[in-house]
C-alpha cells in the first residue's frame, strides 16, 4: 500500500509541476490567439482532472512496470496513454468547435503525451529508489 501511495503522490507532484510550467509558457500562448476569449481557470474541475488523471495512469502504465516490465515498455505505455488521452480532447475539440487550430492540436497533444511521459518514468524512478 506504501508504494502505491509514493508512487501516486510523486508522479502527481511532478505531473502537477511540470503542467503548471507548459501550461504557462507552452498552451496558453498557443491556444490565446484562436480561443483567448475563452480561457478561464476553474480549479475544481482541474483538481478532479488531475486526481484522476494520475490514478488511471499509475493503475494501468505504473504499477505494471513497477511489477518487472522495463523502462522501454513503461515509456511507450505512457506515451500512448498521453497521446490517446489528450488526443481524444483535442481532436474532438477540432471536429466540433470553429475556433480551434489544428496548431493547438499538435501542440497540447505533444504536450500531454511527454507530460505523461516524464510523469510516469519519474514516479516509477523514484518509488523505485524509496522502496
Amino acid at each position: 500500500m506504501m508504494t502505491i501511495l509514493i508512487l501516486y503522490v510523486s508522479t502527481g507532484a511532478i505531473f502537477l509541476a511540470l503542467d503548471a510550467v507548459g501550461l504557462t509558457f507552452i498552451v496558453r500562448p498557443a491556444f490565446e490567439p484562436h480561443v483567448g476569449h475563452l480561457l478561464d481557470f476553474r480549479l475544481g474541475p482541474a483538481a478532479a482532472f488531475y486526481l484522476f488523471y494520475v490514478a488511471v495512469l499509475v493503475w494501468l502504465v505504473s504499477l505494471p512496470a513497477l511489477a518487472g516490465s522495463g523502462y522501454g515498455v513503461l515509456v511507450l505505455n505512457a506515451a500512448l496513454f498521453g497521446a490517446v488521452a489528450y488526443g481524444t480532447y483535442e481532436f474532438t475539440n477540432l471536429a466540433t468547435l470553429r475556433p480551434w487550430h489544428w496548431s493547438m492540436v499538435a501542440v497540447d497533444l505533444t504536450w500531454g503525451t511527454v507530460l505523461t511521459t516524464v510523469s510516469a518514468v519519474s514516479g516509477v524512478a523514484i518509488t523505485r529508489a524509496l522502496t
